[in-house]
């Protein structure tokens, strides 16, 4: 997806898109780890810079760091951040940064906001939730937030349609970012997957904190 329109499509596609980054900065905010002055907080998957632009008007005292694969993504988001001091941008995974020397236990809280979704399982989100569970000091938490199968079965013909007709309903009608095109490539998994990959992570259970049809966001806990 290009990223100069990831934002508009996402906006169309996603309900509430336009207020994850704000919920998602101010649920981390009030963890008990995250909310002491001067915090360092990892952003990854930081995408076109949402999260970050909410960290700096919600706590300008955190110290940040951006993460992000791909390099359009963190060309946009610098766009629109610029040069500000307080964040540190790497163009990796999270894997990749704790092969870096400072980054094990380093961080009081992680923002990984339509992340896991594109990861298949396949060994590939254990690794990345356990890679997150090592940057994080004991006790912080992640805040997660992923498309996902959805626990009743039954609902799930009706949600699907229910989600077309967001689509529709916000103008995406004919327009390659609809639901066809953002399903691709993703890799949504069930609460009971995710509950035991985070678990094998080291991390608590998922408390979900959100949820807007099949988009579900969880703050999980690294434990101690």
């Amino acid at each position: 997806m290009n990223p100069s329109g990831y934002d508009r499509i996402q906006s169309l596609v996603i309900p509430g898109y336009g207020s994850l980054a704000r919920l998602a900065v101010a649920l981390l905010a009030a963890s008990p780890a995250a909310a002491g002055e001067g915090a360092e907080v990892l952003v990854a998957g930081c995408g076109t810079g949402s999260e970050l632009l909410e960290a700096i008007a919600q706590r300008p005292d955190w110290r940040l760091t951006a993460l992000d694969p791909s390099a359009a993504m963190l060309d946009e988001a610098r766009q629109k951040l610029g040069n500000d001091s307080r964040i540190n941008w790497h163009q990796s995974t999270v894997e990749d940064l704790l092969s870096q020397p400072g980054h094990d236990n380093r961080y009081a809280g992680a923002l990984a906001v339509l992340v896991l979704q594109s990861l298949a399982d396949d060994g590939r989100k254990l690794a990345f939730l356990a890679a997150l569970a090592r940057c994080l000091r004991p006790g912080a938490q992640l805040l997660l937030v992923d498309l996902m199968q959805t626990s009743l079965p039954s609902l799930e013909r009706q949600i699907d349609a229910a989600w077309r007709g967001f689509q529709r309903a916000s103008g995406l009608a004919g327009d390659r970012g609809g639901l066809e095109h953002l399903s691709e490539g993703l890799h949504p998994i069930g609460l009971s997957r995710l509950t035991s990959l985070v678990n094998a992570a080291g991390f608590g259970d998922p408390a979900r904190i959100f949820q807007a049809l099949g988009f579900e966001g969880f703050l999980v806990q690294r434990l101690e």
